[in-house]
């Protein structure tokens, strides 16, 4: 635990301007972010008698260890900067909001040649329009189904197109006319590019004009006896209808809108926003967060609108969003959001009418969600403390391992040799710090040779990288001031992009209380006997055993045997079946480049087992190439006929430049 005496900056050293600032730790981890219209009113604050402080800003300040701030022109900028730094650190101590579920958005391609309407989840990708999200997969499907009669957009993968394409024949939904067939030419790129856009606007709200326009055609059709087009036409108009009547009327025609409402309690809070669009509900998402710092209502107002329009622009943004509380700085933030979508944006409270009432009910969802969450979550969070503890006693440990690293090595016959690195903190996994290795310098089925190389690899990284922080600490006083080149009076504009940080942990920058390595008394050595060749001594060592699930210790003949029933063991089976599957599926993916031979697809008869033969005979296209037919025929099952085909095949192709494998920049094959 720090004092934070050790690390406050000196008296008249921090402005009196709005800036943003971050907390790091001993490891020179960003552990908090923040901004303040006033640096040095906000800053004081955190430095006043520790039994005046929240308990959570308590054990922020005490945890960490250096200051650091920016500053800026504006509050706007400041907001823009304090999101961009909690994106990109994802401080421990900041509130950060995690889907209650994985909601479905209703997504169209605009970015492809031949744009594509998709049901998507995770990620958003540029050159995508999405809409939404909605409660269940199924109910996007329902809806495209009826849309699909009006505008028949592409909804096939890439394989389906591409192959209709080459056979010149379209999918079914071609030949039915629920989709333009672009794939065979039906339409022309340009026109399937408006009935996407047309589906979006659609989508959008925008329905009146498209209703309005099929009846015209349909009143016309009528009146010149065309009956079969206008009973096609009234048709489509009842699809668009009856898609409509699937999201209910809930505010006046032509409102868009986001509500936001909040529910909490003294530890965790969940926010419910529903997106209303030309007065319809369109889609509803929740979210639920840990309160590791000291904030009220506004605050998480503010930090659920960051997330939520962070990554927005343009219609995304409505006109009008409404808040159970306005955030400390309203008019920074309505700007700041007026900016995402280009024209202003309303930010208020509502007062009476549908919309205080629609507010309502959007709260009664954010406190039914928050019930629901902490009844999921309180034998978890329970469970997950339990399970750390008996770790830490069955070891000997002085305290809970809150990080813990587990490593695994794998192979196919001592060939491929890879390794992983999983890590898991609080109990949970960390997917953003797993990490891959190649294992260099030899071939053969030798693990406990291999988790040795690994373990060293990992903690020489961890060493450089905390000589190299050292080193900036040394330059720049006693961590305060602002980061890169930045001075602590410059004024940085948050649109412009800050120098790299060179206090920034890099991926071996946090050392771990814990190291797991899969296997039993010999890999647990290797690994100890690597670290103290390093001289680390404050991470502790252990190994778990796949037969009997033993836990084996550095040094111990016999091993430390959890009760079946122990949380801890499932908690140390979880953390290396992690490791186990990661560290295969990086083997399976190297072998298929390795497998991967190219030329030999076009020899006439060689199949997949066959090409498999020689590269494993071989070792490599390369060795291949430069062998004789006599040596070809060596191999079981060739015989001379074939092998003057391979190498034909092999002579006829240009040699490749290096394969380089794209995750980590090697060299796979020369």
């Amino acid at each position: 635990m720090a004092d934070p005496s050790s690390y406050r900056p000196k008296p008249g050293q921090i402005p009196d301007s709005p800036g943003v600032y971050k907390f790091r730790d001993e490891h020179r981890r960003v552990i908090y972010v923040g901004k303040a219209k006033s640096l040095r009113q906000r800053l004081a604050s955190y430095f006043q008698d520790l039994a005046g402080l929240h308990p959570r800003t308590r054990t922020m300040v005490t945890t960490a260890a250096s200051v650091e701030w920016t500053v800026v022109s504006t509050e706007v900028e400041a907001l823009q900067l304090e999101y961009s730094w909690i994106k990109e650190f994802d401080p421990r101590f900041n509130v950060k909001y995690r889907d209650d579920k994985s909601y479905p958005y209703l997504a169209v391609t605009l970015g492809e040649e031949f744009p594509r309407v998709q049901v998507m989840r995770g990620q958003k990708h540029k050159g995508t329009r999405y809409f939404g999200p909605y409660a269940h997969a199924w109910a996007i499907r329902e809806t495209v189904d009826l849309l699909l009669r009006v505008f028949p957009v592409r909804t096939c993968t890439s394989g389906v197109f591409r192959n209709a394409a080459r056979t010149g024949r379209p999918c079914l939904l071609g030949y039915i006319g629920k989709c333009s067939a672009p794939c065979v030419g039906r339409i022309s790129p340009e026109g399937h590019r408006e009935l996407a856009e047309e589906f979006c606007d659609f989508m959008a709200g925008r329905t009146g004009t498209y209703i309005r326009r099929l009846e015209k055609d349909m009143t016309a059709a009528a009146d010149e006896m065309e009956y079969e087009r206008a009973a096609r036409l009234r048709d489509d108009i009842e699809a668009l209808r009856r898609a409509m009547e699937k999201n209910a009327v809930v505010l006046a025609d032509a409102t868009d809108a986001d509500l936001v409402a909040v529910a909490e309690d003294e530890l965790e809070a969940a926010v419910q926003i529903f997106h209303v669009r030309g007065g319809r509900v369109r889609g509803q998402r929740g979210w639920v967060t840990d309160k590791v710092e000291a904030v009220d209502t506004a605050g998480l107002v503010e930090h659920a609108l960051q997330q939520l329009y962070g990554e927005e622009s343009g219609d995304a943004v409505p006109k009008e969003v409404l808040v159970p509380a306005l955030p400390d700085d309203p008019e920074a933030v309505s700007q700041w959001l007026g900016d995402r979508r280009g024209s202003q944006v309303s930010l208020r409270v509502p007062q009476r009418g549908d919309k205080k009432a629609l507010m309502e009910t959007v709260g009664r969802n954010a406190q039914q969600s928050l019930v629901l969450h902490k009844t999921k979550r309180a034998s978890d969070l329970t469970t997950r403390s339990r399970a750390l503890e008996e770790i830490a006693d069955a070891l000997g440990l002085d305290g809970a391992p809150l990080r813990i690293e587990c490593f695994d090595i794998s192979h196919l016959q001592g060939e491929d040799v890879v390794a992983s690195m999983v890590v898991f903190e609080d109990g949970l996994p960390r997917k953003s710090e797993y990490r891959r290795f190649q294992i260099k310098g030899f071939e053969g089925q030798d693990d406990v040779r291999s988790m040795h190389e690994v373990v060293s690899r990992r903690f020489r990284r961890y060493l450089a990288e905390k000589e190299r922080t050292g080193e900036w600490v040394g330059r720049n006083g006693e961590g305060s001031g602002t980061s890169g080149d930045a001075g602590p009076g410059d004024t940085v504009p948050a649109d412009v992009s800050l120098p790299e940080d060179e206090g920034r942990p890099r991926k071996f920058a946090y050392p771990p209380q814990l190291v797991v390595v899969d296997g039993g008394q010999p890999q647990v050595a290797a690994a100890r006997r690597a670290l103290d060749e390093l001289g680390i001594d404050d991470v502790a060592v252990c190994g778990l055993a796949k037969r009997l699930e033993e836990v084996w210790l550095p040094g111990e003949d016999d091993p430390v045997v959890l009760p079946r029933t122990s949380e801890g063991l499932y908690l140390l089976q979880r953390v290396r079946d992690t490791a186990h599957d990661f560290a295969i599926r990086y083997q399976r993916s190297k072998r298929a480049k390795r497998l991967k031979a190219g030329p030999l697809d076009t020899v006439p008869g060689l199949g997949e087992a066959r090409r498999k033969a020689l590269i494993k005979h071989f070792g490599s296209v390369k060795r291949l190439r430069q062998a004789t037919i006599e040596q070809i025929c060596e191999v079981p099952g060739f015989g001379r006929k074939t092998a003057e085909a391979v190498a034909a095949a092999l002579a006829q192709a240009a040699p490749a430049g290096p394969a380089v494998n794209t995750a980590t920049g090697e060299i796979i094959e020369e």
